[in-house]
């Protein structure tokens, strides 16, 4: 009998084994590295499709919407395991090197996807979180973190576009703007309160804020909305009325309307979909 499974070990670690092809659209609101062990693993951002076969790594930017395929291939399940490069984690290592001089006039990555190439770090990065996750046991949060800062300094090893790609936050999070987002989307702020609370006028929160996100603000906090409404939809212990309630809606017809248009069905049919 066919088996799947989408383990979440930690905050930062996942690893998934899937036996047939599964199509997912996925907010990736972390940096992140995923690493197919096999299978192929195809990424569509509605501008490029990247394909990443069994044994290569690829580099997934933060606050993009994409869609994933997860293939079988020869005879063998789709399996990947991924790290997630929190805002913290980042934060803490830029505190370490905050007075490396990052050379001038360096881009970050524009693309959504970046296939990285194999060498010896990453293999050997992979190989020791690969003994947990085979043998089901949980890393301890101080490996855990070790393992993250061995993930950043791989990636700022690779090319010098991931110093600005990485810590592109530390302008405008100094005051945290994405992390005051993120604890009040489903309050009922204007976009200029969002602009007071976070200390800025309503031009700058703009700008600032297209400095770490390619959308806009307003649809940010819809999209964030929405996916903790299927979040809660799904663990289904409220009806959606009142989910529409507690993520920010401030009407059922406009819940109703965004949340079809967003994923292509009503909130009320989620269970049966889902």
């Amino acid at each position: 009998m066919n088996t799947q499974y989408i383990k979440k070990h930690s905050d930062t670690l996942y690893s998934c084994m899937i036996p047939h092809n599964m199509h997912l659209e996925h907010r990736m609101p972390n940096h992140s590295i995923i690493y197919v062990r096999s299978g192929i693993l195809v990424i569509n951002d509605n501008e490029t499709m990247t394909e990443i076969t069994a044994g290569n790594y690829v580099f997934v930017k933060r606050d993009c919407r994409v869609r994933l395929c997860k293939i079988p291939s020869d005879n063998k399940p789709y399996k990947g395991i991924s790290l997630s490069l929190q805002r913290k984690i980042l934060k803490n290592y830029y505190n370490m090197i905050e007075n490396i001089q990052f050379k001038k006039g360096i881009k970050p990555f524009d693309r959504v996807a970046t296939p990285l190439p194999k060498n010896i770090p990453l293999e050997s990065l992979f190989q020791s979180l690969m003994i947990y996750i085979d043998n089901e046991t949980e890393p301890a949060d101080e490996i855990l973190q070790h393992k993250l800062f061995e993930a950043i300094f791989c990636l700022l090893n690779i090319h010098p576009a991931f110093y600005p790609t990485l810590f592109e936050f530390n302008e405008s999070w100094k005051i945290d703007i994405l992390d005051f987002m993120e604890k009040n989307y489903t309050e009922d702020l204007t976009l200029k309160e969002f602009a007071s609370y976070t200390g800025r006028s309503l031009a700058t929160f703009k700008r600032d804020f297209s400095k770490i996100s390619k959308t806009t603000p307003r649809r940010w906090i819809m999209e964030h909305r929405l996916e903790k409404a299927r979040e809660l939809l799904e663990k289904g212990n409220q009806n959606a009325q009142d989910i529409g309630y507690a993520v920010g809606f401030k009407n059922r017809s406009h819940f109703h309307q965004a949340f079809k248009r967003y994923f292509g069905y009503a909130p009320g049919l989620y269970s049966k979909s889902s």
